[in-house]
């Protein structure tokens, strides 16, 4: 066994302006807006299971996410699709083998929903 666990504690994105990415992860993960920013520049989106967190002290073009480092679950990727098509997010792909699709936060970050 070893002192260092199989569990992932959490995930930092990179954003350049933490109060306008803290809103825009809240609308789209339907939770409410303007929740507490600490030491002005970290904001722990609110998860079940392994946490984000939005920082934008390590912003820098070449550290955004240019492959998805996780993705979000849906139980209908139709639907997930359809809904961040409604939020005008930036939809990079379509919906590929009926299973994922991926976007970009307002910052360039590439991310991913997955049917689960």
């Amino acid at each position: 066994m070893s002192i260092i666990m199989n569990q992932i504690g959490t995930v930092f994105i990179p954003v350049s302006d933490i109060e306008r990415a803290r809103d825009w992860y809240c609308e789209i993960l339907g939770m409410p807006q303007g929740g507490e920013i600490l030491f002005g520049h970290l904001y722990i989106v609110p998860m079940e299971g392994t946490s984000i967190v939005l920082d934008s002290k390590i912003f820098a073009e070449d550290h955004i996410f240019k492959t998805p480092a996780f993705h979000f679950n849906t139980k209908d990727i139709q639907q997930a699709y359809d809904f961040m098509k409604t939020k005008g997010v930036n939809i990079i792909t379509e919906i590929e083998h009926e299973h994922w699709f991926n976007f970009k936060d307002p910052d360039g970050n590439l991310l991913m929903v997955c049917h689960c």
